[in-house]
């Protein structure tokens, strides 16, 4: 199994630079052989945002999400919309080729499926597993198993944003809820 990761790291290196000599764009590398590259794909009728959690509470037997949705762009659409926040000048790239847009502040509602797969970062950019639950606790500033959560001292929720998969059946519940690396 380990020299199949490393394997899979090698790949991943050698597409990066073949990418690099063939004049694409710069990209978040990977921490880790496990790297899984967000967003997530989503079949047919479901959707993936991008944004904030700014809450996870049990109400009458589930788990329901207050989310923050945001864009991330990348590309032409990240270096336009810099310029017209002000964020670089005309002709400069964004870094690491992404740029976070937040309209507004309406939070959207939603039900938290029980089993929803839900990662997050640790350490120096590892992707960890977590049950909805302890999502929940970090959340409100606790945390359970004593992880090396990545990131700075703000609140859990404000580190880095998510990309949620919803499912296309009432009630649309969220499916799954990735913490996105950002450098």
């Amino acid at each position: 199994m380990g020299s199949f990761r490393l394997l899979l790291a090698g790949l991943a290196v050698l597409l990066v630079s073949v990418a690099a000599a063939c004049g694409g764009g710069s990209k978040p590398e990977a921490r880790n052989p496990d790297f899984v590259q967000l967003p997530p794909a989503a079949p047919s009728g479901q959707w993936v945002l991008f944004g904030h959690i700014r809450s996870l509470a049990r109400k009458n037997g589930r788990v329901e999400m207050r989310f923050d949705p945001a864009w991330w762009l990348s590309g032409v659409a990240a270096e336009r919309a810099a310029v017209e926040d002000k964020t670089i000048s005309p002709g400069d790239p964004v870094p690491n080729d992404y740029y976070i847009v937040d309209e507004g502040d309406r939070l959207l509602s939603f039900v938290v499926a029980p089993k929803a797969r839900v990662t997050i970062l640790v350490d120096a950019g590892w992707q960890t597993k977590i049950t909805v639950s302890e999502l929940v606790q970090l959340l409100r500033g606790k945390n359970p198993r004593h992880r090396s959560l990545m990131g700075d001292s703000r609140p859990f929720g404000e580190r880095f944003g998510f990309w949620i998969r919803v499912g296309d059946k009432y009630p649309n519940p969220a499916l799954s809820l990735d913490q996105q690396y950002q450098p």
